[in-house]
């Protein structure tokens, strides 16, 4: 095949080896995505294998609608038949065909973040138990926890070690039975229920698994226990299990990811191949040299040493300042003088990286004194805010009735006479016939409520089911379209008159037209993929390279991203590493890759900054952090 004179020589190998489990160790910038790409192009051109036999599992679906891009760029209409998308996405596609053997209808929604909260709130509420006693967050935090390692409410409670914990077994029991009748999955139970429908009915994996010859995953490091074990699953019979990853960049063991899954990949598949991809495509020799000087003081690695053609590039640029404020100011002092220097860059080729988002603070407001256009990845999600939220709710009721949660969000708004007190005549009904909001709302008659209550409510769900039988006949854009107008959000907003009307004015629009979007360029454009589309949504989803903006995140952010300059902000111990990560040595390790991945997202320039003293810290004297300390100081350059 002429493409793979592309490839250098182990990325050739990575493409062409069919010979079973396959682990490729692939350190930042060496190609990771142009092997899968590549390998997927040769599996249905030389191997002769089926597209539709083929499954690749990414972690946001920026990479996988990167990955589908340049696949089908090289194939055509015949990568068409291929699944490539995110875990959560494939398995909502898995679960929508077989979910019924778990209980539940097809028609099932997926509770966001904010979902999950009024849940666990409502679930709470229902159980007497106190919120200051038992946070819903922290409870949240416990059953994820959890469920990212297949524990069902049952076996959590056979691990209890404390009352907190024998409460917590009880609560998520509680929680799971609501999450269910409202006929809805949280995000965790998009993996594990797919496991357990696997583990519960043998004809359904081997169907699975027969159809899958071959599983490609990317990111492999980012993988927790419950995806490890989907895809030993879903591999179980072809054995053709490709895993792409780099074990120095593992930096989300706070949301479950095992490092174990590709330190121990051989063990778990004795008769695996290993490749390691070492040349790197992005950086200067400069910048790999110090990414390599910090990383190496690591233990828990496989090792690779990586090397570049690229020019060695200058030295890495330190300053440090008085406070976060002068860190900020000089920030936007070297962007500009970078732009004026060079007269080739633009604002898009800036990021600013720091270690948690409360940094950004003094960040934007720098740069909105200094009037440089920027973006945040990571603030206020747009799907969270309110009018976002309360349009999607309406979607959410349409094609699940049983959604409790986004009912009650809906059942006022825009307001109709129907408040909290109304609502709660529904309970009784709801507890003595085991039926949702939405049906209980249908029975209205049987309540003693006021004639003119009783026509408001009548003349709501007279609405809704008219919605419910649109949905049928017509696309997400266009329901969504009608169900606007007919309750004339943007008239309401419009006759505020205010600053932040305008902006919610904005999203609303926008939301629209991302709507339009979707059921143009989407497969199936119906509302049920739309919701599932936009629940799954990451930050990074959102974020768009093409737009003149210096972007400032998080290094956890960052991954996957790279910029031709690159500001490490907040290089302070207790900050960078964080001091929370300290101890034990693993967390610290993790810090250091971290650390890592923010060196490596640069291609030409990397300035790093530390403050003496800090704000939240209470103006105390900080020190630099110990990474600074790690890198060589021939490789470093002060602007002091």
């Amino acid at each position: 095949m002429k493409i793979l004179d592309d490839l250098n020589p182990p990325q050739r190998e990575a493409v062409e080896y069919l010979g079973g489990p396959l682990l490729v160790l692939a350190g930042a910038g060496s190609g990771k995505t142009r092997v899968l790409t590549y390998r997927i192009v040769y599996l249905i051109s030389a191997a002769k294998v089926n597209p539709w036999n083929i499954l690749a599992v990414t972690f946001t679906n920026k990479a996988a609608g990167e990955m589908k891009e340049r696949v089908e760029k090289l194939m055509g209409y015949r990568s068409r038949n291929m699944w490539i998308g995110t875990f959560h996405s494939r398995c909502v596609r898995m679960l929508r065909k077989e979910c019924e053997f778990l209980g539940y209808p097809s028609n099932f929604t997926i509770y966001d973040a904010d979902d999950q909260l009024s849940l666990m709130k409502k679930t709470l509420k229902q159980m007497n138990v106190s919120h200051k006693q038992y946070p819903p967050k922290s409870i949240l935090e416990k059953i994820s926890g959890a469920k990212t390692i297949l524990l069902t409410p049952q076996e959590y409670a056979s691990h209890t070690k404390s009352y907190f914990e024998e409460m917590v077994a009880k609560i998520y029991k509680t929680y799971q039975e609501s999450l269910k009748s409202c006929n809805a999955f949280d995000f965790d139970d998009l993996i594990s229920k797919t496991v357990e429908l696997f583990k519960e009915n043998p004809k359904i994996l081997k169907k699975y698994a027969n159809r899958f010859k071959h599983v490609l995953v990317d990111e492999y490091q980012d993988t927790n226990y419950a995806q490890y074990v989907l895809l030993v699953q879903l591999a179980s019979i072809h054995k053709n299990l490709c895993v792409v990853g780099d074990e120095d960049q593992s930096i989300y063991s706070w949301r479950g990811a095992e490092i174990r899954n590709i330190l121990e990949f051989e063990q778990d598949f004795p008769d695996a191949k290993v490749i390691k991809l070492e040349q790197n495509y992005r950086s200067t020799k400069r910048i790999l040299d110090a990414a390599t000087s910090v990383v190496k003081n690591n233990i828990n690695r496989k090792g690779k040493i990586l090397w570049t053609e690229n020019k060695r590039g200058g030295k890495i640029y330190l300053f440090h300042k008085k406070d976060e404020r002068e860190e900020a100011r000089s920030t936007i002092d070297l962007i500009q003088h970078e732009i004026c220097q060079t007269g080739k860059l633009n604002l898009r080729d800036f990021c600013v990286l720091y270690r948690t988002n409360a940094q950004s603070r003094a960040l934007e407001e720098a740069f909105r004194r200094a009037d440089i256009p920027y973006t945040i990845v990571g603030g206020i999600k747009f799907y969270e805010r309110k009018e976002i939220k309360d349009l999607l709710a309406y979607l959410k009721v349409v094609v699940n009735p049983a959604d409790d949660v986004s009912m009650r969000r809906i059942v006022n708004v825009p307001p109709r006479g129907i408040g909290e007190t109304t609502t709660k005549n529904f309970d009784t009904l709801m507890e003595d016939f085991g039926i949702s909001l939405y049906e209980a709302m249908s029975r209205v008659d049987e309540t003693s409520l006021p004639n003119s209550k009783k026509d408001k409510i009548k003349k709501f769900i007279k609405l809704l089911n008219g919605y419910r039988k649109l949905k049928k006949k017509v696309d997400a854009y266009e329901l969504l379209s009608k169900i606007e107008n007919d309750i004339g959000y943007l008239n309401i907003l419009e006759k505020e008159r205010t600053i932040e009307a305008e902006s919610r004015i904005e999203n609303v629009r926008e939301l629209l037209a991302s709507v339009k979007n979707f059921t143009v360029e989407a497969d199936d454009p119906s509302v049920e993929a739309y919701i599932a589309e936009v629940t799954l949504l990451t930050d990074i989803d959102r974020w768009d390279e093409k737009k003149d903006v210096v972007t400032l995140m998080t290094a956890h952010n960052a991954k996957g991203l790279e910029f031709p300059v690159v500001f490490i902000t907040g290089l302070e111990e207790g900050l960078f590493p964080h001091a929370s990560s300290l101890y034990p040595p693993s967390e610290l390790e993790e810090e250091r890759r971290l650390f890592y991945v923010g060196l490596t997202r640069a291609k030409r320039k990397v300035y790093l900054s530390y403050a003496d003293r800090r704000s939240r810290f209470s103006g105390r004297f900080q020190f630099p952090s110990r990474f600074i300390m790690e890198i060589p100081t021939n490789l470093l350059k002060s602007l002091d």
